[in-house]
């Protein structure tokens, strides 16, 4: 597994924008080197931020949205259409705005969805899809994700893996339903870790002072159990992407500064 590289930028608006750019360049990279690009998405206003600034970024028209495949971390599980949703997140943020194709947009289950309230049966059927699309190679029963993206909760709770809840201890399986989240709504479907450090790539996205503390905690050598961010590696490279106020509590010498 990869070491931690971080890049902190003056404010959340700059990380947005920048994480944008580095994302764009990567689908674009995977797309030409391999014919298509698979992507994590994650939820959240940083997860929101950086898809909206893709949005609004004149080089969006670099990828080929037709040979992209979007997948999601975790999920609240609601019904379809539900402003909660990550995916109807996503949707208003960039994805109704793009020629994506929806056969390769893989939302996560609804709770009116073919499982209607069953989200151990719901988690059971994204971990199946995810198999079915696993190809070739085999990192676990998941695509080969060029890029997976996680927000960092001020918990440390990465995807809806919360601390010393059992999804957090799930060794085999590659999605979880997950029951009593400690944040609303209670009733979740996760990637577990396992899934999670298949990735190429994993991007740990942090902005504002009340992430400071978890970003400090999941830098620092805790366990995974207590502090899920600190269980959140790619195969080939981490990258916290980090503002200032986030970066707060590190040691200045850890990580570098964008470039203005």
């Amino acid at each position: 597994m990869s070491a931690p590289q971080l890049v902190v930028h003056h404010d959340k608006g700059l990380m947005a924008e920048a994480a944008a750019a580095r994302l764009i360049t990567k689908i674009v990279d995977a797309q030409s080197s391999r014919g298509g690009a698979s992507v994590v998405l994650t939820g959240g206003r940083n997860g929101n931020g950086l898809l909206a600034a893709l949005a609004t970024s004149p080089a969006r028209d670099a990828i080929d949205w037709g040979r992209l495949d979007l997948w999601w971390g975790d999920e609240r599980f609601l019904p379809e259409g539900d402003p909660e949703r990550n995916v109807t997140q996503a949707r208003e943020a960039l994805l109704d705005s793009v020629p994506v194709d929806p056969e390769r947009v893989h939302a996560m289950p609804a709770s009116d969805g073919p499982y209607g309230a069953d989200v151990e049966a719901a988690a059971e059927a994204y971990a199946a899809e995810l198999a079915g699309a696993a190809g070739g190679e085999n990192h676990g029963g998941v695509p080969a994700f060029d890029v997976l993206m996680l927000g960092v909760g001020p918990d440390t709770h990465v995807a809806s893996l919360f601390p010393e809840l059992p999804g957090v201890r799930e060794t085999e399986r590659t999605v979880v339903g997950v029951h009593g989240a400690p944040k609303p709504p209670p009733t979740r479907i996760s990637l577990t870790l396992p899934a999670i450090r298949s990735a190429r790539e994993v991007w740990l996205l942090a902005a504002g002072e009340d992430k400071a503390e978890a970003v400090a905690i999941g830098l620092s050598g805790a366990g995974e159990i207590q502090a899920p961010v600190a269980g959140a590696r790619g195969r080939a490279r981490t990258l916290w992407l980090l503002d200032d106020a986030a970066a707060s509590q590190l040691p200045r010498a850890l990580y570098r500064p964008a470039s203005p």
